[in-house]
Protein backbone atom coordinates (compact mmCIF):
# COMPACT_ATOMS: atom_id res chain seq x y z
CA UNK A 1 0.00 0.00 0.00
CA UNK A 2 1.14 3.37 -0.95
CA UNK A 3 0.03 5.84 1.45
CA UNK A 4 0.95 9.60 2.01
CA UNK A 5 -0.21 11.97 4.79
CA UNK A 6 1.15 15.36 2.78
CA UNK A 7 -0.63 14.85 -0.27
CA UNK A 8 0.33 18.62 -1.34
CA UNK A 9 4.26 18.05 -1.46
CA UNK A 10 3.70 15.15 -3.10
CA UNK A 11 1.77 15.87 -5.93
CA UNK A 12 2.02 19.62 -6.69
CA UNK A 13 3.19 19.38 -9.83
CA UNK A 14 1.34 16.05 -10.55
CA UNK A 15 -0.67 15.84 -14.12
CA UNK A 16 -3.92 14.23 -13.47
CA UNK A 17 -5.89 11.98 -16.03
CA UNK A 18 -8.37 13.42 -18.38
CA UNK A 19 -10.80 10.81 -16.31
CA UNK A 20 -9.96 11.54 -13.37
CA UNK A 21 -10.69 15.38 -13.84
CA UNK A 22 -13.84 14.28 -15.77
CA UNK A 23 -15.22 12.36 -12.45
CA UNK A 24 -14.29 14.79 -10.15
CA UNK A 25 -15.70 17.74 -11.76
CA UNK A 26 -19.05 15.59 -12.13
CA UNK A 27 -18.82 14.69 -8.38
CA UNK A 28 -18.27 18.43 -6.86
CA UNK A 29 -21.43 19.54 -9.60
CA UNK A 30 -23.73 16.90 -7.64
CA UNK A 31 -22.73 17.65 -4.38
CA UNK A 32 -23.60 21.40 -5.47
CA UNK A 33 -27.19 20.54 -7.35
CA UNK A 34 -27.71 17.72 -4.85
CA UNK A 35 -26.78 19.96 -1.92
CA UNK A 36 -30.04 19.73 0.10
CA UNK A 37 -29.78 16.12 -0.16
CA UNK A 38 -26.53 15.96 1.14
CA UNK A 39 -27.23 18.47 4.20
CA UNK A 40 -30.41 15.62 4.43
CA UNK A 41 -28.48 12.47 4.94
CA UNK A 42 -25.13 14.37 7.19
CA UNK A 43 -28.35 15.81 9.32
CA UNK A 44 -30.02 12.16 9.96
CA UNK A 45 -26.22 10.75 10.24
CA UNK A 46 -25.87 13.14 13.11
CA UNK A 47 -29.25 12.24 14.63
CA UNK A 48 -27.57 8.73 15.08
CA UNK A 49 -24.58 8.83 15.77
CA UNK A 50 -23.66 8.96 19.58
CA UNK A 51 -21.89 10.49 21.07
CA UNK A 52 -20.58 13.22 18.10
CA UNK A 53 -18.04 11.57 16.55
CA UNK A 54 -14.41 12.52 16.85
CA UNK A 55 -13.01 10.22 13.94
CA UNK A 56 -14.43 9.90 10.67
CA UNK A 57 -13.27 7.45 7.62
CA UNK A 58 -14.39 8.55 4.21
CA UNK A 59 -13.82 5.67 1.99
CA UNK A 60 -12.90 6.21 -1.59
CA UNK A 61 -13.31 10.31 -0.78
CA UNK A 62 -12.55 11.31 -4.60
CA UNK A 63 -12.54 15.14 -4.46
CA UNK A 64 -14.07 15.02 -1.20
CA UNK A 65 -17.18 16.17 -1.58
CA UNK A 66 -18.27 13.98 1.47
CA UNK A 67 -15.62 14.40 3.64
CA UNK A 68 -15.97 17.75 3.32
CA UNK A 69 -20.05 18.07 4.42
CA UNK A 70 -19.03 15.45 6.94
CA UNK A 71 -16.37 18.12 8.24
CA UNK A 72 -18.77 21.08 7.99
CA UNK A 73 -21.46 18.78 9.79
CA UNK A 74 -19.15 17.17 12.62
CA UNK A 75 -17.18 20.46 13.51
CA UNK A 76 -15.09 18.83 15.97
CA UNK A 77 -14.39 15.82 14.43
CA UNK A 78 -10.80 14.81 12.06
CA UNK A 79 -11.91 12.88 8.65
CA UNK A 80 -9.45 10.85 7.23
CA UNK A 81 -10.14 10.66 3.67
CA UNK A 82 -8.77 7.51 1.77
CA UNK A 83 -8.55 7.09 -2.21
CA UNK A 84 -6.23 5.27 -4.51
CA UNK A 85 -6.22 8.92 -6.88
CA UNK A 86 -3.57 11.11 -5.47
CA UNK A 87 -5.33 13.97 -8.08
CA UNK A 88 -8.49 13.74 -6.01
CA UNK A 89 -6.66 13.82 -2.89
CA UNK A 90 -4.59 16.90 -4.10
CA UNK A 91 -8.37 18.44 -5.57
CA UNK A 92 -9.23 18.18 -1.94
CA UNK A 93 -6.93 19.36 -0.37
CA UNK A 94 -7.36 22.73 -2.61
CA UNK A 95 -11.06 22.61 -1.25
CA UNK A 96 -10.54 21.88 2.21
CA UNK A 97 -8.32 24.65 2.59
CA UNK A 98 -10.81 27.16 1.07
CA UNK A 99 -13.32 26.34 2.78
CA UNK A 100 -11.20 26.30 6.32
CA UNK A 101 -11.24 22.63 7.70
CA UNK A 102 -7.95 21.33 6.02
CA UNK A 103 -6.48 20.94 9.51
CA UNK A 104 -9.36 18.52 10.01
CA UNK A 105 -9.12 16.43 7.22
CA UNK A 106 -6.27 13.81 6.51
CA UNK A 107 -5.62 12.43 3.08
CA UNK A 108 -4.15 9.09 2.29
CA UNK A 109 -3.25 7.75 -0.86
CA UNK A 110 -4.08 4.01 -0.55
CA UNK A 111 -5.25 1.35 -2.35
CA UNK A 112 -8.51 -0.23 -0.33
CA UNK A 113 -8.58 -3.65 -1.86
CA UNK A 114 -5.34 -4.00 0.66
CA UNK A 115 -4.51 -4.92 3.82
CA UNK A 116 -5.46 -1.49 5.58
CA UNK A 117 -2.31 -1.13 7.75
CA UNK A 118 -2.12 3.00 7.81
CA UNK A 119 -5.64 3.23 8.14
CA UNK A 120 -5.95 1.27 11.00
CA UNK A 121 -2.96 2.98 12.81
CA UNK A 122 -5.35 6.47 12.73
CA UNK A 123 -8.60 4.20 14.18
CA UNK A 124 -10.93 3.09 15.53
CA UNK A 125 -13.33 5.35 13.95
CA UNK A 126 -16.69 6.74 15.13
CA UNK A 127 -18.05 6.86 11.83
CA UNK A 128 -17.17 5.51 8.50
CA UNK A 129 -18.57 6.92 5.18
CA UNK A 130 -18.95 4.67 1.83
CA UNK A 131 -21.02 7.11 -1.01
CA UNK A 132 -20.69 5.15 -4.32
CA UNK A 133 -17.55 3.26 -3.63
CA UNK A 134 -18.47 0.01 -2.40
CA UNK A 135 -19.71 -1.83 -5.61
CA UNK A 136 -15.85 -0.71 -7.19
CA UNK A 137 -13.78 -2.88 -4.70
CA UNK A 138 -12.81 -6.44 -5.79
CA UNK A 139 -13.66 -7.92 -2.40
CA UNK A 140 -16.69 -5.97 -0.98
CA UNK A 141 -16.63 -8.67 1.93
CA UNK A 142 -13.02 -8.65 2.75
CA UNK A 143 -13.94 -4.42 2.52
CA UNK A 144 -16.49 -4.98 5.16
CA UNK A 145 -14.25 -7.18 7.16
CA UNK A 146 -11.78 -4.49 7.52
CA UNK A 147 -14.39 -1.38 7.96
CA UNK A 148 -15.34 -3.53 11.07
CA UNK A 149 -12.21 -4.11 12.58
CA UNK A 150 -11.71 -0.20 12.31
CA UNK A 151 -14.96 0.74 13.84
CA UNK A 152 -15.25 1.09 17.48
CA UNK A 153 -17.82 -0.65 19.07
CA UNK A 154 -21.07 0.92 18.10
CA UNK A 155 -19.94 2.79 15.60
CA UNK A 156 -21.79 3.74 11.87
CA UNK A 157 -20.90 2.60 8.90
CA UNK A 158 -23.29 4.41 6.23
CA UNK A 159 -23.36 3.34 3.03
CA UNK A 160 -24.46 5.03 0.10
CA UNK A 161 -25.09 4.25 -3.55
CA UNK A 162 -26.56 6.18 -6.45
CA UNK A 163 -29.61 4.10 -7.77
CA UNK A 164 -28.51 5.64 -11.51
CA UNK A 165 -27.89 8.42 -13.14
CA UNK A 166 -30.67 11.62 -12.39
CA UNK A 167 -33.38 12.71 -15.14
CA UNK A 168 -33.10 16.45 -16.10
CA UNK A 169 -35.09 16.96 -18.82
CA UNK A 170 -38.97 17.27 -19.74
CA UNK A 171 -41.07 14.60 -21.45
CA UNK A 172 -41.02 16.86 -24.18
CA UNK A 173 -37.96 18.71 -25.60
CA UNK A 174 -39.40 20.22 -28.29
CA UNK A 175 -37.05 18.38 -31.26
CA UNK A 176 -37.01 14.88 -32.09
CA UNK A 177 -39.86 12.22 -30.60
CA UNK A 178 -40.86 12.93 -26.82
CA UNK A 179 -39.72 10.28 -24.17
CA UNK A 180 -35.98 10.94 -25.67
CA UNK A 181 -34.40 10.87 -21.85
CA UNK A 182 -36.59 7.51 -20.81
CA UNK A 183 -35.67 6.16 -23.91
CA UNK A 184 -31.72 6.89 -23.24
CA UNK A 185 -32.23 5.60 -19.41
CA UNK A 186 -33.91 2.46 -20.83
CA UNK A 187 -30.94 1.67 -23.01
CA UNK A 188 -28.36 2.29 -20.71
CA UNK A 189 -29.63 1.39 -16.91
CA UNK A 190 -29.57 -2.64 -17.61
CA UNK A 191 -27.66 -3.44 -14.24
CA UNK A 192 -29.82 -4.36 -11.12
CA UNK A 193 -29.57 -1.96 -8.60
CA UNK A 194 -26.87 -2.29 -5.51
CA UNK A 195 -28.04 -4.39 -2.50
CA UNK A 196 -25.74 -4.51 0.47
CA UNK A 197 -27.84 -6.03 3.39
CA UNK A 198 -27.04 -8.98 3.39
CA UNK A 199 -23.29 -8.64 2.54
CA UNK A 200 -23.01 -6.02 6.13
CA UNK A 201 -25.15 -8.52 8.38
CA UNK A 202 -22.36 -11.21 7.02
CA UNK A 203 -19.96 -9.18 8.13
CA UNK A 204 -21.10 -8.88 11.52
CA UNK A 205 -22.69 -5.48 11.22
CA UNK A 206 -26.67 -5.02 12.72
CA UNK A 207 -28.57 -2.97 9.87
CA UNK A 208 -30.23 -0.75 11.42
CA UNK A 209 -32.16 0.64 8.40
CA UNK A 210 -32.15 1.15 4.42
CA UNK A 211 -33.37 4.22 3.18
CA UNK A 212 -33.73 5.21 -0.45
CA UNK A 213 -33.63 9.13 -1.09
CA UNK A 214 -36.04 10.56 -3.59
CA UNK A 215 -34.76 13.64 -4.89
CA UNK A 216 -37.19 16.01 -6.95
CA UNK A 217 -35.70 19.60 -7.65
CA UNK A 218 -36.66 22.41 -9.62
CA UNK A 219 -34.29 24.68 -11.63
CA UNK A 220 -34.55 27.19 -8.41
CA UNK A 221 -33.80 24.40 -5.98
CA UNK A 222 -31.05 22.65 -8.13
CA UNK A 223 -28.86 26.52 -8.56
CA UNK A 224 -26.62 27.91 -11.20
CA UNK A 225 -24.57 24.86 -11.80
CA UNK A 226 -27.70 22.83 -13.16
CA UNK A 227 -26.98 23.30 -16.33
CA UNK A 228 -23.53 21.67 -16.59
CA UNK A 229 -24.19 18.79 -14.67
CA UNK A 230 -26.86 17.83 -16.85
CA UNK A 231 -24.51 18.19 -19.48
CA UNK A 232 -21.81 15.84 -18.14
CA UNK A 233 -24.35 13.38 -17.05
CA UNK A 234 -26.31 12.90 -19.87
CA UNK A 235 -23.43 13.22 -22.18
CA UNK A 236 -21.75 10.14 -20.67
CA UNK A 237 -25.06 8.58 -21.08
CA UNK A 238 -25.20 9.34 -24.39
CA UNK A 239 -21.43 7.70 -24.99
CA UNK A 240 -22.92 4.44 -23.80
CA UNK A 241 -25.60 4.39 -26.37
CA UNK A 242 -24.39 4.59 -29.70
CA UNK A 243 -25.54 1.45 -30.67
CA UNK A 244 -28.85 0.83 -29.14
CA UNK A 245 -30.61 4.56 -29.97
CA UNK A 246 -31.89 4.34 -33.25
CA UNK A 247 -30.29 7.38 -35.70
CA UNK A 248 -33.26 10.01 -34.77
CA UNK A 249 -32.96 9.40 -31.60
CA UNK A 250 -28.77 10.14 -31.65
CA UNK A 251 -29.37 12.79 -34.01
CA UNK A 252 -32.00 14.61 -31.77
CA UNK A 253 -28.84 13.93 -28.73
CA UNK A 254 -26.23 15.92 -31.18
CA UNK A 255 -28.57 18.68 -31.20
CA UNK A 256 -28.99 18.55 -27.03
CA UNK A 257 -25.56 18.94 -26.49
CA UNK A 258 -24.14 21.05 -28.88
CA UNK A 259 -23.88 24.35 -26.95
CA UNK A 260 -24.58 26.21 -29.76
CA UNK A 261 -27.88 25.14 -30.81
CA UNK A 262 -30.86 27.19 -29.11
CA UNK A 263 -32.70 23.84 -27.30
CA UNK A 264 -29.10 22.80 -26.25
CA UNK A 265 -29.10 21.66 -22.28
CA UNK A 266 -26.29 24.06 -21.90
CA UNK A 267 -29.38 27.11 -23.14
CA UNK A 268 -32.44 25.48 -21.35
CA UNK A 269 -34.66 26.82 -18.26
CA UNK A 270 -36.75 24.04 -17.92
CA UNK A 271 -34.08 21.26 -16.29
CA UNK A 272 -35.30 19.62 -13.39
CA UNK A 273 -32.84 16.63 -11.19
CA UNK A 274 -35.34 13.67 -10.38
CA UNK A 275 -32.69 11.30 -8.87
CA UNK A 276 -32.85 8.09 -5.82
CA UNK A 277 -30.14 7.40 -3.56
CA UNK A 278 -30.13 4.69 -1.20
CA UNK A 279 -28.14 4.44 2.13
CA UNK A 280 -27.45 1.65 4.55
CA UNK A 281 -26.76 2.37 8.20
CA UNK A 282 -24.86 -0.12 9.61
CA UNK A 283 -23.83 -0.65 13.07
CA UNK A 284 -21.51 -2.51 14.80
CA UNK A 285 -22.59 -4.20 18.11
Amino acid sequence: MNAHHDISVNIDHAQASDSDMALAQLLELDAKVLASYLSELTDWLADLVHPDPARILDLGSGPGTGSLALARRFGSAVVTAVDISPQMLHRLHKQAATHGVAERIRLLEANLDERWAEIDEAGPYDLMWAAAFLHHVADPARTLAQAAANLRPAGLLAVTEMDFFPRFLPEDTGIGRPGLEARLHAATNTQPPHEWTDQLQAAGFTVEERRPFEIRLDRAQAGPALNDYAHICLTKLRSHATDVLDSDDLATWGTLLDPGQPHSIARRDDLGVCATRTTWIARRP
